[in-house]
């Protein structure tokens, strides 16, 4: 499974010394992980992700020009056809050439009605599943992953919510099992906090490494 560290703010130079997959800046400005600075340079392979929150097109495309994203995580009320028509927009207006990423993300509680992303099939690349609670992501609990073993679709997903260094022995039994199968990453975030957008260092890079041995 990769690795995506969201929640980019104070430190994104020190954990992009960790190589991780993917690098997730948030765009909304509610947050308290809300991103204004510049992007330091990342090492070949990471991917920089831009989060946003029921933003328009024109300040989606703006970020992704700015900063030089490789795709968009939308964490709000999104539609299909929001989905459809930023597809569009970035091919056309962004680069015909580069492939850049849609990640449309669904929270779950204790139940989720897998009916809801049939419509999304076409219009994004990968599903996130993180937490249901208060505030579009870092709540900073998970939730049950059980719900995912009726997962219908065979779109990769990235599993978020909560999860920190204490969770990587669940991560590598969750692996095991056949609702894992099509679970591109793994996305970190307030698990791996001093104070929001101030990520510990040596706690991802155990972190990591645990990941990587028990693969």
């Amino acid at each position: 499974m990769k690795l995506k560290v969201c929640g980019m703010k104070y430190n994104p130079k020190a954990v992009a010394t960790l190589q991780p997959d993917y690098l997730g800046f948030i765009f909304w400005e509610k947050s308290a992980r809300y991103f204004d600075g510049q992007i330091p340079p990342l090492p070949f392979g990471t991917k920089k992700i831009g989060v946003v929150v029921n933003a328009s097109l024109t300040e989606v495309l703006e970020k992704v020009k700015k900063y030089h994203l490789d795709g968009v995580q939308l964490h709000g009320q999104e539609s299909p056809e929001y989905c459809k028509n930023l597809k569009k927009a970035l091919i056309e207006e962004v680069s015909t050439t580069l492939d850049l990423i849609i990640i449309k993300v669904f929270s779950i509680k204790d139940t989720f009605d897998f009916n809801v992303l049939e419509p999304y099939e076409e219009v994004c690349d990968y599903y996130l599943f993180d937490t249901k609670g208060k505030l579009p992501g870092g709540n900073g609990y998970t939730f049950d992953w059980s719900v995912l073993k009726d997962y219908p679709s065979t779109k990769p997903y990235f599993l978020s919510g909560g999860i920190g260094l204490n969770e990587a022995d669940a991560i590598h039994e969750f692996s095991k099992r056949p609702e894992s199968r099509y679970c591109h990453a793994i996305d970190v975030n307030s698990g791996f906090e001093s104070r929001p957008g101030f990520k510990k260092i040596d706690e991802l890079e155990k972190f990591k490494n645990l990941l990587t041995d028990k693969e």
